[in-house]
């Protein structure tokens, strides 16, 4: 017997790598040293920063895999995956500089997994970092056929005086909302359960849009705002905190920003919540409270600022076409970190 009867096609290994070399070359910037294929990816740090630190952060895309195995879609999940990664780096106030994914698959499967790392590739090219490296594993019997899983790693820099921490939010300042394109990575596990029990296949329609599917609406990748934040922070324009709305949706992750006395007031009333969540809300009987604990409810993430400032924010953010606006206020903490408008309870 030999290693390819027992599931892992070595030489399949190899020509997959020179597949996607292109793929890996086209996001590389100032700072990469070497080419793909190495043991370890090498990065020169840049040069002045006063000091530096390095952020780091690691993610995955979660069951939204699932949806992408199912539909047979495999080329947006790797712009999940960076984006899920250099969002949280993001909230430092650092730049990505590399990426790192691992794939683990049953069987290598070259179309399934090229159109992956090309999502991967296209993720960090709108991040503005590189791809520096990666790992393919076969695990034949560990995963069932077809399927795949994926983890990214990011590094990202961000020098000391400019750092992000929180430190500055001061009561009074405002919370400035970036919309999501859609539930990102987070909330599927919810939104399968409630799909099965209604019995909607993914290739069927939705009554708010005629042009797409159940699994095109799902699939829609995860918004990176790295670069028009960068241009914000470069602006001069002053943000005292920022939060990536993950898991846990607003409740669970605006706090994380904040200090132990400081709480935030959300008013609901200041944005429409997108179609797809009251879709959702309303197919699964689903309580508002709890949509907002594990939806973004169409807030991607959030920049807390001077509300002297909120205007010029906003308007810098216009011309990186983002359509933000303010959705709440800092204030003491009294019970709960998020106090949201009375509509949330209706």
């Amino acid at each position: 017997m030999d290693y390819r009867e027992a599931g892992v096609d070595v030489a399949a290994g190899r020509a997959f790598v020179d597949r996607i070399r292109q793929s890996v070359m086209r996001t590389h910037r100032p700072g990469v040293v070497g080419e793909v294929g190495g043991f370890g990816g090498l990065f020169r740090l840049p040069t002045g920063y006063q000091d530096p630190i390095l952020v780091s952060g690691t993610d995955g895309v979660g069951t939204k895999l699932k949806i992408a195995h199912q539909v047979q879609c495999h080329d947006t999940v790797g712009i999940d995956l960076v984006a899920m990664c250099v969002n949280d780096v993001l909230t430092c106030g650092a730049e990505p500089l590399f990426f790192l994914d691992y794939i683990a698959t049953s069987a290598l499967n070259p179309d399934q997994l090229a159109a992956v790392v090309e999502g991967i590739s296209q993720g960090c090219q709108q991040a503005g970092c590189a791809l520096l490296g990666g790992e393919t594993a076969e695990m034949p019997g560990f995963y069932q056929p077809g399927e795949y899983d994926l983890a990214g790693f990011c590094v990202g820099i961000v020098d000391q005086p400019q750092m992000i921490d929180g430190s500055q939010i001061a009561v009074g300042d405002v919370a400035i909302a970036l919309p999501s394109t859609g539930l990102h990575s987070n909330g599927f596990s919810l939104v399968r359960k409630i799909l099965e029990v209604k019995g909607i296949g993914w290739g069927d329609g939705l009554p708010f849009t005629a042009h797409q599917t159940v699994g095109d609406v799902l699939l829609t990748p995860t918004q990176i705002y790295v670069k028009p934040i960068l241009s914000l922070l470069k602006a001069g324009l002053p943000i005292h905190g920022m939060a990536h709305i993950t898991g846990g949706g607003l409740p669970e992750n605006l706090p994380r920003c904040l200090r132990p006395d400081q709480a935030v007031t959300i008013d609901t009333t200041s944005w429409v919540i997108p179609l797809l969540f009251a879709w959702l809300e309303q197919l699964g009987a689903v309580e508002r409270l709890e949509m907002f604990n594990t939806f973004n409810m169409g807030v991607g993430f959030v920049a807390i600022a001077p509300p002297t400032h909120a205007e010029a924010i906003i308007s810098h953010l216009a011309q990186q076409e983002i359509s933000a606006w303010v959705m709440g206020e800092i204030i003491p903490r009294t019970d709960t970190a998020v106090v949201l408008s009375q509509e949330t309870h209706q």
